[in-house]
């Protein structure tokens, strides 16, 4: 089986055209080939020598993977599935925003999830398996490719619970760092509160950005939609969250999805307000999206807006998140991984 140069560090490069009788030079031209320019097959590196590209040819590929299907939504949004070697496959997701120059890549860091969200698509296919850290950078890649764009931001926000799968997510992160140039602090981890995975994250020092899916303001609530409540509780999450601002100095996201008559009522406005009380934080208000098989529905504008208004007023900056490619079913919520 032929190995795959896609997520090789700079330094692997070196060590592995060494072996193939080219100097460092030849490494650096392959690594611009592979993360600049985005290319997904070793023909196209044509500043290598055409014996050479067809030495690497016999043991090497640059990618195994392949989009599945593609889809475009309205507002420009692009969703992926893409297979990988085995057969299975994730979604992922790029967003491009009205006036922004920056490119989003939401990526997936599992196959299926076990945390089971009763909002949440994903959650209904169980957990399968861990992407490893070449996969999960290979989504990226994949959008790159196929688009010719330079993605600037990610978001750990697709399918699958990144701090159940915290080593390969993290160098996963240090080749975007190192390898794609993009800065720590354009790429967010979002958790439903995996408390001892915060703190071990908290202890990596990393600039990103924290995200937090808390979605109710109190254990009942929260336990009907997160059966990971019943785990790590809110309370308990709290504590992590005040631990893990203490120590890194930085300020966390919090996201909450909006279902109409569930968590979008004045009380739970309030109630929400009390729980951030002293946590270093900006809310992240998402309005529900369409999913099948639950009995959820979107809240009004008007409750959204007041739901904002009152969080506002405690002082905290809140922003609604701005949907995208609901129609592709590529929105917050609805990543399955589905092949049909």
């Amino acid at each position: 089986m032929l190995k795959v140069l896609s997520g090789l560090s700079l330094e692997q490069l070196e060590d592995l055209v060494a072996k193939e009788g080219g100097s460092k030079f030849r490494a650096k031209q392959i690594h611009n080939w592979i993360y600049s320019k985005s290319v997904s097959s070793i023909d196209e590196m044509t500043d290598l020598s055409k014996d050479f590209r067809e030495s690497l040819k016999h043991n090497y590929t640059v990618t195994n993977s392949k989009i599945k299907t593609k889809q475009v939504s309205s507002d420009g949004t692009i969703k992926y599935l893409i297979e990988y070697s085995d057969g299975e496959c994730v979604e992922t997701v790029l967003m491009r925003f009205d006036n922004r120059a920056n490119l989003t890549a939401c990526v997936s860091s599992q196959v299926g999830c076990a945390v089971n969200c009763s909002f949440c698509a994903t959650g209904k296919r169980g957990f399968i398996r861990n992407l490893d850290y070449k996969e999960i950078i290979e989504q990226v890649l994949t959008i790159q490719r196929d688009t010719g764009l330079k993605v600037t931001n990610i978001v750990f926000m697709g399918q699958g619970e990144p701090l159940l799968n915290l080593d390969n997510v993290l160098k996963a992160l240090e080749i975007f760092n190192n390898d794609f140039q993009i800065g720590a602090r354009r790429i967010t981890i979002s958790t439903s509160g995996i408390i001892p995975k915060i703190k071990e994250l908290a202890n990596s020092e990393l600039q990103s950005t924290l995200a937090i899916s808390l979605h109710a303001p109190n254990h009942q609530l929260r336990a009907e939609l997160m059966p990971i409540e019943n785990k790590y509780n809110i309370d308990e999450l709290k504590n992590s969250l005040l631990e893990y601002i203490e120590q890194t100095g930085r300020r966390i996201t919090i996201e909450y999805i909006l279902i109409h008559g569930f968590n979008d009522t004045t009380e739970c406005a309030k109630e929400l307000a009390y729980y951030l009380r002293g946590i270093k934080c900006n809310i992240n208000l998402i309005p529900y999206n369409n999913v099948n098989d639950t009995k959820y529905k979107k809240s009004s504008n008007d409750d959204i807006m007041k739901f904002k208004y009152l969080l506002e007023h405690s002082g905290k900056k809140v922003t609604v998140r701005l949907e995208r490619g609901a129609d592709i079913d590529a929105a917050c919520g609805q990543l399955r991984g589905k092949t049909v």
